[in-house]
């Protein structure tokens, strides 16, 4: 059986699909609905001799799971690294399917890493929790908005969302209209404080039962979600090389272009996930503090170049000791 390629263009409802042999002829081309039926009539096309490229979008790692028992070997496929438009003028959901396809066939696509199912739940966990925490602080600051429009007193604690601060919220007197938007509000700041507590709870529990969480754990700077956020992140440690290839990973690095004598260096790349990103940079806060000659030497550079620089700086070392604490058993 001769050996097929396969490129897909993955949409919300539907995804198209080419398949060429080894010499570019093309076989067939066909658009199926994204769903069971779909997936099934899909499958059914696909064999062990079967290679597969779609590129990395929203319902990638769903169909990919989906693909599993056909026994296809599947290749998610970076779209910004990966240049299929080159060239050409037209762009449509079957010429992608064809260049993938091609692209696949000629070995000239860059894949990504693919998360096991265990890491997307640390993953799912550890964003719900950082999203639901970003809400409560944005409902906590239209508040304030509104105490000031009023002509009132801010609320007289830090976080709006305490005890006392619930308590001061339910006892202020405004105007009709802006007093029934503040008792609307504090129901909402209740309601997302308590998904909140969920949902840091849930991140401490899982923390404590990971152990490679547990291991990053014990470094300066970070704690229980830290640490958790970045073993979800990262997923498998022996991706990486060592601390450099680790920063690269997470956009920390700067852009390079250097020709002969000339060279120049420009802003951080932030490429790869925001994720992991933020927490090496939130890592990197509380490094800043360190009494050793790493946190002498991030002061030091703060002080001739700003905190945001020194902190981004800083968070690119810390990666050398994230690979070096990193437990290399698990």
């Amino acid at each position: 059986m001769e050996r097929e390629y396969i490129g897909v263009d993955l949409h919300k409802q539907f995804f198209h699909a080419c398949a060429v042999t080894e010499t570019g002829t093309r076989v067939w081309e066909q658009r199926f609905p994204r769903n069971d039926g779909g997936l099934v009539m899909f499958r059914a096309r696909c064999s062990s001799m079967t290679a597969i490229a779609v590129e990395a979008m929203g319902p990638t790692w769903a169909f990919v799971d989906a693909l599993l028992p056909s026994g296809a070997p599947v290749c998610v496929v970076d779209p910004r690294k990966t240049r299929l438009k080159a060239g050409y003028a037209a762009k449509t959901d079957r010429l992608d399917a064809r260049r993938l396809a091609d692209a696949l066939r000629r070995d000239s696509i860059v894949s990504v890493y693919v998360p096991p199912p265990a890491v997307r739940e640390l993953r799912e966990v550890c964003r719900g929790r950082y999203q639901v925490v970003r809400l409560r602080a944005r409902v906590a600051q239209m508040i304030r908005a509104l105490l000031l429009r009023s002509g009132c007193d801010d609320v007289p604690v830090t976080r709006v969302f305490s005890t006392r601060g619930l308590a001061w919220l339910s006892e202020v007197q405004l105007p009709s209209e802006a007093g029934a938007s503040l008792e609307r509000w504090r129901r909402v700041l209740v309601a997302v404080h308590a998904e909140a507590t969920i949902a840091d709870a849930t991140v401490r529990a899982r923390a404590a039962a990971d152990s490679i969480a547990c291991s990053l754990d014990a470094m300066v700077g970070v704690g229980p979600v830290l640490a958790l956020t970045l073993r979800a992140e990262i997923g498998e440690i022996h991706r990486f090389a060592g601390g450099p290839a680790l920063a690269s990973y997470a956009g920390l690095v700067p852009r390079v272009e250097a020709s002969a004598d000339r060279y120049w260096s420009g802003r951080i790349t932030r490429d790869g996930s925001p994720w992991l990103r933020f927490a090496l940079v939130e890592m990197a806060v509380h490094a800043m503090r360190r009494q050793d000659a790493i946190g002498r030497w991030a002061r030091q550079l703060a002080m001739r170049k700003g905190a945001y620089k020194a902190r981004v700086a800083l968070a690119r070392r810390l990666c050398d000791e994230v690979v070096a604490m990193w437990p290399r058993c698990a």
